[in-house]
């Protein structure tokens, strides 16, 4: 096969341009073009706007040998790979088969446990039933069918549901932050592109094999989440839903070290909730970095962990028609997507400050998990259709942060003070969520952002209505942090104003407060990717090894593969 680069086309043509492109740099004719497909696709926007789209193309051509003698820079042999499933042993295989495929709910069980069904997870499970190993999927949320109603009824009228939010249920965190699909993963192996392809043949649209920034929208997601489950119980996986991890029990033996015995979980059955056993000797830990009462159970059962960096700050929206024409130079175009930006300062001070988890022609979501707490996301639906753009922008903050913000919030009427332990950002989090909820009574505190600069309430919006998921009141999100991370977030998005014109209008609109960047904490594991307790794999996001839904989704495939390592070693 041929892949041919930089395959330049203005914004607008059709797929007989390309192909006729392609053509003339290959210098072959239409009949010789036997297949064409896209590899990747970007938009080249530095001459807005006179904007193209730069293509590299994969072709099957009836004259290669002849072809491949002309020798262009533009174009490669190439010999597609693939992701290939590591090879385990057979008599393993029978072994765990007769424990009862993995069904049994309590007593003797070889088949590995998944707690979490976020991307980690799934993989992970997918991975696993693939190889014939029956995986048990413990999920303390609702199904995703349950779970988009129990989501749309707290915006709605918030009331909220501990167990089936944002933050819990089937599918992860990331349901309902639009699915982006970015990652940094440099993966040889071949698991990105295998992620991709898994969700495309579960109901992701094809183009996210190729976009530079794909993503699929929350709307389309449920639908691909709940055909993943059917496809893991297809091949033998168990989910149990509504089942949440209450303990771990483990034993130290003189020459096997510290070994996973089994776990207690709570669980709902005909509305009664229940204590339940389950023995494990594999247990794969994807709970997501919002599971707080686990990181917890998890402290006090002495498996190691820290705490890490994460990044706190605020939602800011704007037209979704100036960040148009900012990137673009039109403000609309039939042929252009929703256009999106990334951006990032280093401070005076030290600090950096920049955007996350852009949202272009979408929505502030209340993203709450906690009855007393408030915290936002951002989310798109497909279709990148609605009229604001929003994202995250945020300061990072370190485990030297938590403990100097611990004694100024020492005195604080919200609990107790903040430990100076691996939970410690867990509670920092907590504590500003806390006050958030304070300002506006439950609902998403929002400000104007010359009212932010100035440190006042504010009493009316601008020319901007906010577009936000749940329900939302004005109020004064100015004293919400530290003082040097306040400074820090004005002095940012002043800077970014220089860069986006209009970014730093007077009427763009603050909503707060973005907690959930990433994991405050990390759960230790070695090179094996299992803890200090053997049995125990820590993975994905909430353990601290990925930022997203494609590098956790990864981080679960590579914990599958070093279990059906360790297996074929038996």
């Amino acid at each position: 096969m041929l892949r041919v680069s930089q395959v330049k086309l203005r914004v607008g043509h059709t797929w007989s341009e390309l192909q006729t492109e392609v053509q003339k740099i290959l210098d072959i004719s239409s009949s010789q073009l036997l297949h064409l497909k896209i590899y990747k696709q970007s938009l080249d926007a530095r001459r807005k706007p006179d904007i193209y789209y730069v293509y590299t193309v994969d072709v099957k051509v009836s004259n290669e040998i002849s072809v491949r003698r002309k020798k262009r820079k533009q174009v490669q042999y190439i010999v597609e790979k693939t992701y290939t499933l590591p090879c385990f042993s057979p008599s393993t295989l029978a072994s765990c088969r007769n424990h009862g495929n993995g069904r049994n709910h309590t007593g003797a069980n070889s088949s590995p446990i998944v707690v979490g069904s976020g991307p980690a997870g799934l993989f992970a499970a997918y991975l696993l039933a693939k190889a014939g190993l029956c995986p048990l999927i413990l999920e303390r949320g609702a199904p995703v069918e349950e779970r988009i109603a129990d989501v749309s009824r707290f915006w709605e009228t918030g009331a909220l549901n501990p167990n089936s939010n944002v933050q819990f249920g089937e599918g992860g965190a990331g349901t309902f932050s639009d699915g982006k699909l970015n990652t940094l993963v440099n993966d040889k192996q071949m698991r990105h592109r295998f992620v991709l392809e898994t969700l495309v043949a579960h109901g992701a649209p094809e183009s996210i094999l190729y976009e530079q920034k794909p993503h699929v929208g929350t709307d389309i997601l449920i639908q691909v989440i709940k055909n993943f489950r059917e496809s893991i119980e297809s091949l033998g996986g168990i989910f149990h839903f509504h089942t949440c991890l209450k303990d771990i029990v483990y034993a130290e033996g003189q020459r096997k070290g510290i070994q996973l015995q089994e776990i207690i979980v709570t669980t709902k059955e005909k509305n009664n909730v229940i204590l339940k056993t389950f023995s494990a000797n594999k247990l794969i830990l994807a709970i997501g970095h919002s599971a707080r009462d686990t990181f917890e159970m998890l402290s006090q059962k002495k498996i190691p962990m820290i705490a890490k960096s994460f990044a706190i700050g605020l939602r800011i929206e704007h037209p979704q028609e100036q960040i148009n024409l900012s990137q673009y130079g039109v403000s609309h175009s039939p042929y252009l997507p929703a256009a999106t930006y990334k951006l990032a300062e280093q401070l005076e001070n030290g600090r950096g400050v920049y955007s996350f988890c852009m949202c272009p022609g979408g929505f502030v979501i209340n993203a709450s998990s906690e009855e007393t707490g408030v915290t936002v996301n951002g989310m798109s639906y497909h279709k990148r259709d609605g009229k604001n753009a929003n994202s995250a922008i945020v300061v990072t903050v370190t485990p030297k942060d938590f403990k100097l913000m611990n004694e100024s919030y020492r005195n604080s009427n919200l609990g107790d003070p903040l430990p100076n332990d691996a939970l410690t950002g867990m509670y920092f989090q907590r504590v500003l969520e806390q006050k958030a909820y304070e300002l506006s009574g439950g609902k998403v505190p929002v400000q104007r952002w010359e009212d932010f600069l100035h440190n006042r309430a504010g009493e009316t919006l601008g020319k901007l209505t906010p577009c936000i998921k749940g329900e939302w009141e004005l109020a004064n999100l100015h004293t919400l942090f530290p003082a040097e991370i306040t400074a820090s977030l004005i002095q940012g998005i002043q800077k970014m104003g220089r860069k986006i014109k209009g970014f730093d209008h007077l009427d763009a609109l603050l909503s707060g407060v973005e907690t959930r960047t990433s994991s405050p904490v990390r759960i230790l594991r070695g090179e094996h990717y299992q803890s200090e307790v053997k049995g125990i794999y820590p993975c994905g996001e909430g353990a601290g090894y990925a930022g997203g839904i494609t590098s956790a989704a990864i981080d679960g495939i590579k914990v599958a593969e070093a279990i059906l390592e360790s297996l074929s070693q038996v």
